[in-house]
């Protein structure tokens, strides 16, 4: 049996460059956001806060993730395995609806 999931929509191509930088910064923080604070809590404070800090944000950012995905991809697509990019720019063209200038605009 063939039991593939359906695309229906592919993943979008943001064709303004604010709104892929918009894009390529929401996947930063959410690959590299669990590092952007252990350093720092490790230099002012000390190793176990780090530690602990680490814990609690690699939570956070893994419910901010699933939080995103949830709203930007479509129902039927979303069993399908997705990276930070693929995520932000999901979220950059639906919810933050970044492309919207474009209909816009006056001639």
């Amino acid at each position: 049996m063939n039991r593939d999931i359906p695309i229906i929509e592919p993943t979008p191509i943001l064709k303004k460059r604010s709104c892929r930088v918009i894009a390529y910064t929401i996947a930063t923080l959410l690959s590299y956001g669990i590092f952007i604070t252990f350093l720092p809590m490790w230099y002012f404070f000390d190793l176990f806060f780090a530690i602990a800090s680490t814990l609690l944000s690699y939570l956070i950012i893994g419910i901010v993730r699933a939080k995103i995905r949830n709203i930007s991809i479509p129902q039927i697509q979303q069993e399908y395995a997705y990276t930070d990019l693929a995520i932000a720019t999901w979220y950059t063209s639906r919810v933050l609806l970044c492309e919207i200038d474009d209909a816009l605009t006056v001639d």
